[in-house]
């Protein structure tokens, strides 16, 4: 079982979510690996706190031109679409931070010139604590290849546990790689209306991907009923709500898990994670 853990936005509680549910199901003896997949800025291990004992750095290939059988003919730049490879009077220039490693400027060159060499973008550290498997992904200061960082990271998922993906915010390609191929994804929000217009358009993702979803509504005693509605108009199940509590933002300040402060929610996401396994296997 893979479940995504996914938002709109920002700051809706999204990692929160993803951690709780791991610790509960692992202290209920589930196999259980935690995958932070939001590489452009982690923060799952402040929660988990786990002893990382292996470090991976991770490339992807870049082009590079061997300017003794370059013509300048420009085909390359040509057919790339991000400028990554340009030809100015002859002279073949590459800009490896914006090349996305299709190889297409490889493929089409006549004199076979272009060759593909490595460019890290980041690392990936796994490690475990208490029963839970953990990996993360750290992207480069200045490196844009997100989705190759979160692949790499997919690549080490577990076949024989409940894997929970900790996915990056928004909708863009970063949060469409993390969540492709998984079995179900849960969407956190927050009862506002920037949460339901980022929610809508979260919705609107998972469905064109077919992927099962349900929300969870976190602060559900703030704000407004615009988000509830919403879901019972569209018939989209509200699997969990959260109240704003004073002491799960404190431990959230210490970086503590909120099943410590609140230990009643430890039934709370078994149970949750007991409707998700219903919804996939009626499937």
């Amino acid at each position: 079982m893979k479940i995504a853990i996914a938002s709109g936005k920002g700051g809706t509680g999204k990692t929160t979510i993803a951690t709780n549910l791991a610790v509960s199901l692992s202290q209920a003896g589930r196999i259980v690996q935690y995958l932070d997949c939001d590489v452009e800025e982690p923060n799952g291990h402040i929660f988990l706190k786990p002893h990382i004992d292996c470090v991976e750095e991770v490339t992807v290939g870049v082009p590079q031109v061997d300017e003794s059988k370059c013509t300048g003919c420009g085909r390359c730049g040509q057919l790339c679409q991000y400028s990554a490879i340009i030809c100015i009077q002859k002279h073949v220039l590459t800009f490896e931070q914006l090349c996305h490693s299709c190889g297409g400027c490889m493929a089409i060159c006549p004199e076979s010139a272009i060759t593909e060499k490595q460019r890290r973008i980041g690392v990936a550290e796994y490690g475990a604590v208490d029963g839970v498997a953990f990996g993360h992904g750290k992207l480069d200061i200045g490196a844009i290849q997100t989705p190759a960082l979160i692949r790499h990271v997919k690549r080490h998922a577990k076949d024989d546990a409940i894997v929970i993906l900790d996915a990056p915010p928004g909708t863009s390609c970063p949060v469409i790689e993390a969540v492709k191929g998984t079995d179900f994804v849960l969407l956190v929000t927050e009862p506002t209306p920037f949460g339901l217009n980022d929610l809508e358009l979260a919705v609107g993702m998972v469905k064109a991907m077919k992927l099962p979803f349900a929300v969870i509504i976190n602060r559900c005693d703030m704000g407004d009923d615009g988000v509830t509605q919403y879901c019972r108009r569209e018939g989209i199940e509200i699997a969990m709500e959260i109240p704003n509590d004073r002491k799960i933002a404190e431990a959230y300040s210490r970086g503590t898990m909120m099943v410590d402060v609140r230990p009643e929610y430890r039934a709370e996401f078994r149970r949750l994670y007991e409707r998700i396994s219903e919804r996939t296997t009626a499937r």
